[in-house]
C-alpha cells in the first residue's frame, strides 16, 4: 500500500510518448513527479512545466536507464529531494527493426541493457528505498503484447519484453513480505508520434484487427498505471494487465 508519506512517483523514460502520458496521469492524480529522460531535453523542459503546473512538485533528470552509476546518483537525489519514491514506472525502452538472421549484436546488447538491465537496476534501486524507508510501494513495469507473442523483426524486443513479466513475478515474490506490489502492464497498439512513423496509417491498419476497433492512446496506459498504483490493487501483485483492446487476445482464425 502506497504511504501518504511518500507520493513520489519516478517515470523513467517520461519526456516523450507513453512515459509523458503516465506522468502527467499521476500528476493529475496527486504524485510528485521524478521522471527520467535521455535526450530531447527541450520536451523534458516542457513535460516538466506541464507537470508543475497541475500544482505538484517535478525533478527531470538526463539519466540512461540502463547505466548502473547514473541510475544509483538518480535516486539518491530522489531521495534528498523528496524522499522514498512510492512508485516506480519502468518506462523506459527502445526497439530496433531487423530480422534474426539480420540482428547486429550491437544492437542487441543495447535494447537488452535499456529495456531488460534498466528494468532491473531502476527497481533494485526504489526498491531498495522502500525496504529502507519501511514505506511499502508500487512498482509497474511497462511491458508489451510480445510479454506473450512473437513480434516478427522485433527479436530483441520481446526477449526484453517477455524478460519484463518474468522479472515482474519474481520481483513480485521477493518484495511482497516488505509491503512492495510489483505489476506489469502490457500495451497493445498505441499511437504515439513515434508508432504512427511506423508506417502510413497506423491507427487504421491496427484499428481493424482491435476488437474494440481503435487504437489505443497513451492515456489509456496510463490510467492503468494509476489504477495499480493506487490503494484500490492493494492486494493486486505480480501479474500483466494487458491494455490492448483485445488484439493480443485472439487467435489467429482463417475464417
Amino acid at each position: 500500500m502506497t504511504h501518504p508519506r511518500n507520493r513520489i512517483a519516478v517515470v523513467t523514460g517520461a519526456n516523450t510518448g507513453i512515459g509523458q502520458s503516465i506522468a502527467l496521469k499521476l500528476a493529475q492524480a496527486g504524485w510528485d513527479i521524478a521522471f527520467t529522460y535521455i535526450a530531447d531535453a527541450a520536451a523534458a523542459r516542457q513535460v516538466e512545466a506541464q507537470i508543475v503546473a497541475l500544482g505538484v512538485r517535478c525533478l527531470a533528470r538526463s539519466c540512461d536507464a540502463g547505466l548502473k552509476p547514473q541510475v544509483d546518483a538518480f535516486f539518491a537525489e530522489v531521495e534528498v529531494w523528496g524522499g522514498p519514491p512510492g512508485l516506480l514506472v519502468n518506462n523506459a525502452g527502445i526497439q530496433t527493426w531487423a530480422s534474426l538472421l539480420d540482428l547486429e549484436e550491437e544492437a542487441w546488447d543495447r535494447v537488452i541493457r535499456t529495456n531488460l538491465k534498466g528494468c532491473f537496476l531502476n527497481t533494485q534501486a526504489a526498491a531498495r528505498l522502500m525496504v529502507h524507508h519501511k514505506t511499502g510501494g508500487a512498482i509497474v513495469n511497462i511491458g508489451s503484447g510480445c510479454n506473450k507473442l512473437a513480434f516478427p523483426k522485433l527479436v530483441d524486443y520481446t526477449a526484453s519484453k517477455g524478460g519484463i513479466e518474468q522479472f515482474t513475478k519474481v520481483a513480485a515474490a521477493e518484495l511482497g513480505p516488505f509491503g512492495v506490489r510489483v505489476n506489469c502492464v502490457a500495451p497493445g497498439a498505441i499511437e504515439t508520434e513515434r508508432t504512427k512513423n511506423e508506417s502510413g496509417d497506423y491507427a487504421g491498419e491496427w484499428s481493424k484487427l482491435t476488437p474494440l476497433r481503435r487504437v489505443g492512446r497513451g492515456e489509456d496506459v496510463a490510467k492503468a498505471v494509476v489504477f495499480l498504483a493506487s490503494p484500490d490493487a492493494d492486494f493486486i501483485t505480480g501479474q500483466t494487465l494487458a491494455v490492448d483492446g483485445g488484439v493480443f487476445s485472439q487467435a489467429p482464425w482463417p475464417y
